[in-house]
């Protein structure tokens, strides 16, 4: 048995008593007792307006209609109605609503009563006298068709009404399935009348009117009246007025010729027909119908809002990623079919992670530094580190669907497979991801190597077995960003600066297997694409194409000195009615001692305070630790940096990945042919964003160790005492101050055919230029 709801108001002139089961007139008890053959005829009566032709049709299915009759299915109770489902923020703003029907479920003390009576006396009178068939009614209708010669006169009760929307409801978006719910067939209506006189014993006569106010279309996408009183009144439906009740009661026979936005006109006639069916049944008075009919029309018309096109703010993708996030989680269903009947069913309020001043402060860099006309483009994520929330997630171009406004549905910030994608190489911001496989493995965070200007890519070992060099030419070779770049570096140093060569002699000694454990425990263990990356020397320069959700959330591991959780954007979900429903959890582990965090904190600490991320710094000298990235041709330029509250990462370049960001104007700045760096593109819009999330936060340190720095190479050019340029801090080889083989230009040469790729079968690729 479904739960009975509460009593809806009784209309002026009844006595009060519920009007559920009660002793009627005998024909309310024929009614009841037609059943199978009785039911039939007046179904062909209703379809055929003339009784004698359905009579011996239906002698065919009344045995069968008979053994299934007791067979009602529980949804036909209390159907699961598809309603609007509300996302929010973590402040409880509204970002969007979006759903399938736009709905919103209410109990009956919630529905307005002229709203419950109007709707009754223009459609169904008696509905409160007789049972699931009214014969007065098909006495009425057999009469007026008969007169005519016409089937317009129906005799159809609004349960009868209520079960054939129901069926509609059932089906869905599938326009077959719907096609046949709507189907006028004599075996349909026996089925809805069967169905129909089994609800009148197990419900009440409010409740189905209540579950029929709820079910019912109005036009515009508004379903139920809840929506209805939204969409054309701007109010809660409990608030009608009765001329409003009376216009929204009108609409159900036909709402497009009784549209009250297309047809005005129309609409009023129809509203003044109510009025006076609500007088002539004695619900309102006379004064007030006359009140009501000379109201105006007074619409407050809303548009339909529907999904996350609708968001403000540039909230729009991570509304997307929301959803892509209840599509895919096996924790709302196990398949993707259950995930989909889920969300669109609705009915849900989604409580994000998502913080609306960082937000705030993420959009307006985004778009403040990156105009929406220019070539290229620019995504930021912010993650909280620690917990996994995702804080904020900005693009500088709108959600949406023209291109001629440069408007997007990718979203930059995250994979593929979410919506977003195929990722950017990532350069130099992924070299932190080495160290800490070096740091953790024992490594000495001042351990030398002797980072020549340029090298050949040497023999390493991997998971599997070992990585060889096979290529030729400078396709074997891998330089640094400028030619004074000459060693011997340590860590510190070296991250500052970014030497390429030094981090390839880390990897050579650390192994190519321990730093890709180290990725995978940081949370990348796949492309943005969703292809596995193969151990190769160039990873370590950054040719692995990642999102900027994956980036900023390795930063914030590192923030949280080592405690890596799982991105989440989902607080808290519940029903409509206030249940709870259960959401995706972070999960959280440990990647590396913290030991191993302090050093790295120190490391990155120095590239904000002496190295390339210099100029970076945020208002009142609070502390930031990161590291710039440039990719080969300045396809992309990177940075992720961190304080002990916020991480964020931010990726410039172009969105398909093919622009070089050189002789370059963006947003209001011209790059020349030196084009851009990670400092001088995507810096200034993290250190905006920063400093304008950060605002009126406690300053706060990040843990690190002492670190010390490596002893000044003496003067290249001075003679040694003991003419030893080896002894005296030359580099090896014995050429002070060069390097046999130093590439004059810096950088290095992306092999032939991986333009955009992961690097070449030789482990050679594009990636990290220093900046």
């Amino acid at each position: 048995m479904a739960p009975k709801r509460p009593q809806a108001p009784q209309p002026p002139g009844n006595t009060g008593a519920p009007r559920g089961r009660r002793r009627g007139s005998p024909l309310d008890f024929a009614g009841h007792g037609v059943k199978f053959l009785g039911v039939s005829v007046l179904s062909g009566v209703l379809l055929a307006g003339m009784a004698l032709p359905a009579v011996g049709a239906l002698g065919l299915t009344a045995k069968s209609t008979a053994e299934s009759f007791e067979n009602i299915p529980d949804d036909f109770k209390t159907p699961p109605l598809t309603q609007a489902t509300q996302i929010f923020d973590a402040k409880g703003g509204l970002i969007a609503k979006v759903y399938e029907r736009d709905r919103t479920v209410l109990a009956a003390d919630q529905m307005s009563p002229f709203m419950r009576q109007a709707q009754v006396d223009i459609e169904d009178a008696r509905f409160y006298e007789h049972g699931a068939v009214d014969l007065k009614g098909v006495l009425r209708a057999v009469s007026k068709n008969a007169e005519s010669g016409t089937a317009s006169q129906g005799a159809s009760t609004l349960t009868q009404q209520y079960v054939k929307n129901v069926n509609v409801e059932k089906a869905g978006d599938d326009q077959a399935a719907v096609l046949e719910a709507q189907r006028k067939t004599l075996g349909r209506k026996i089925q809805e009348l069967k169905v129909a006189i089994k609800l009148e014993e197990d419900l009440t006569k409010d409740q189905i009117l209540t579950n029929y106010l709820n079910i019912t279309f109005y036009g515009h996408q508004a379903y139920g009246v809840e929506a209805a009183s939204q969409r054309y009144f701007s109010k809660n439906n409990k608030d009608l007025t009765v001329a409003e009740a009376a216009t929204l009661a009108g609409m159900v026979q036909n709402p497009s010729s009784f549209d009250p936005v297309r047809y005005p006109e129309n609409t009023v006639k129809r509203r003044n027909i109510v009025i006076d069916k609500m007088v002539e049944n004695k619900h309102i008075t006379a004064d007030q119908a006359k009140e009501a009919k000379a109201a105006p029309l007074g619409l407050k018309y809303k548009d339909p809002q529907n999904g996350c096109i609708t968001a403000q703010a540039g909230m729009g993708f991570f509304c997307d990623y929301v959803r892509h996030v209840v599509k895919q989680d096996p924790v709302f269903g196990k398949n993707v079919a259950d995930r989909k009947k889920f969300w669109d069913q609705g009915g849900l309020n989604i409580y994000t992670t998502l913080d609306p001043d960082k937000q705030a402060a993420a959009q307006n860099a985004v778009t403040s530094k990156v105009k929406v006309t220019d070539p290229v483009s620019a995504a930021a994520t912010m993650m909280e580190p620690g917990s996994g929330k995702i804080l904020a997630m900005a693009q500088t171009r709108p959600y949406g669907l023209d291109p001629n406004k440069n408007q997007t549905v990718v979203n930059l910030n995250v994979d593929a497979a979410m919506g977003g994608g195929n990722g950017f190489q990532t350069g130099s911001t992924f070299k932190p991801v080495l160290a800490a496989a070096a740091l953790e493995s024992g490594m000495s965070p001042t351990q030398p190597f002797p980072s020549e200007n340029r090298i050949d890519y040497p023999t390493m070992s991997t998971c599997s077995g070992t990585w060889k060099n096979t290529a030729k030419g400078k396709d074997r070779s891998v330089g640094n960003e400028s030619p004074s770049e000459v060693g011997p570096y340590e860590l510190k140093q070296a991250m500052a600066l970014s030497v390429n060569t030094y981090f390839v002699q880390m990897e050579q000694q650390v192994g190519l297997c321990a730093m890709k454990q180290m990725a995978n425990k940081l949370g990348i263990s796949q492309t943005a694409k969703g292809d596995p990356f193969v151990e190769v020397p160039s990873m370590v320069l950054g040719t692995l194409e990642l999102s900027p959700l994956t980036m900023a959330n390795v930063y914030a591991t590192f923030a949280a000195r080592g405690k890596y959780c799982t991105p989440i954007a989902i607080n808290k979900i519940t029903t409509v009615d206030g249940k709870d429903v259960k959401v995706p959890q972070s999960t959280c582990n440990q990647a590396y001692s913290e030991t191993t965090a302090d050093n790295l904190n120190t490391v990155l600490l120095n590239v904000t305070e002496k190295g390339t991320g210099a100029s970076l710094g945020l208002e009142g000298g609070r502390q930031i630790a990161g590291k710039t990235g440039t990719t080969d041709e300045k396809k992309a330029a990177w940075f992720s940096g961190y304080t002990p509250q916020v991480a964020t990462s931010v990726w410039l370049g172009g969105p398909a990945g093919g622009v070089k960001m050189k002789n370059i104007k963006i947003g209001d700045t011209y790059y020349g042919s030196d084009g851009v760096f990670g400092a001088t593109g995507p810096g200034p819009i993290w250190q905006l964003a920063m400093n304008q999330a950060l605002r009126g936060a406690p300053m706060e340190k990040l843990p690190t160790l002492d670190i010390p720095d490596p002893a000044p190479k003496p003067d290249p050019n001075a003679t040694p005492p003991s003419g030893d340029a080896a002894a005296a801090g030359g580099n090896p080889g014995g050429t002070p101050g060069g390097n046999p083989g130093g590439m004059i230009g810096g950088g290095f040469t992306l092999p032939p055919g991986i333009i955009g790729g992961n690097g070449n079968g030789n482990g050679n690729g594009n990636g990290g230029g220093r900046h």
